[in-house]
This record gives C-alpha cells, sequence and structure tokens, in this order.
C-alpha cells in the first residue's frame, strides 16, 4: 500500500501555553532548591561549630576524669544521654533511632579522646 508523502516528513507541533509554564515551575523549582540548600549550608556550619563547643567540654571532662582516676566511659551517663536524645529526637520529629546512632558515635569519639588524654597523663608520670 503506497503511504502518503507527508507520512515521512518531520511532525510540526504547535507550542503549547503548557511548555511555558513547566519551564516557569523548573526555573522556580531550581530557585527554591538553592534556597533549601543555602539553609542546609547554614546549619551544617552551625552543627559543626555546636559539635566543636561540645568537643571543648568533652576535653575538658577528660582531663578532669583523668586528673582524678575516674574512667573514660560512664555507660549509666551514656545511656541517659542517649534516652535523653531519643525523646528530643521524637519530639523534633526526627527519627530517635538516628538520633540515637548519631549519639553513639560521639560518644565513642568522646569515650576515644577520653582514653588518650588519660594514657598521655600516665605516659607523663
Amino acid at each position: 500500500m503506497p503511504q502518503h508523502p507527508a507520512a515521512d516528513a518531520p511532525k510540526a507541533t504547535a507550542a503549547t501555553g503548557t511548555d511555558a509554564v513547566t519551564s516557569d515551575a523548573a526555573t522556580h523549582a531550581r530557585e527554591v532548591l538553592v534556597e533549601e540548600r543555602r539553609s542546609i549550608d547554614n546549619i551544617d556550619a552551625a552543627l559543626v561549630h555546636l559539635l566543636a563547643e561540645r568537643f571543648s567540654h568533652t576535653q575538658r571532662v577528660g582531663v578532669l576524669k583523668a586528673t582524678h582516676g575516674l574512667p573514660p566511659a560512664d555507660p549509666s551517663r551514656e545511656r541517659e544521654q542517649i534516652d535523653r536524645l531519643r525523646s528530643l529526637a521524637d519530639d523534633a520529629g526526627l527519627d530517635p533511632v538516628f538520633a540515637e546512632a548519631f549519639m553513639r558515635f560521639i560518644v565513642t569519639e568522646v569515650i576515644r579522646h577520653h582514653e588518650r588524654i588519660r594514657d598521655e597523663g600516665s605516659a607523663d608520670s
């Protein structure tokens, strides 16, 4: 069966208002994305500063523990902190499992610092 000559020609489509709306929506989405990422970057910076402040306090705690022969780890305190953080996370709409894992990571690092402080102090003796 012979084909109509126009069947092989490229099809032209008329531009619709939908294309413009899609483009506007994508542009708006990119603008919102930039704003959200800027907020995330600011929060990340605040978290770094808060962690630095926290670790300056835990370093002093490590020195006190080492000076007075106290153990680097305090399991009951750690459990209280984890329970407290899980509750705070739940109240804030943050996954308590994530909050606990984050806190355990921090506590593990703090204990490592406390052990190092203790060991450096005993090497000086």
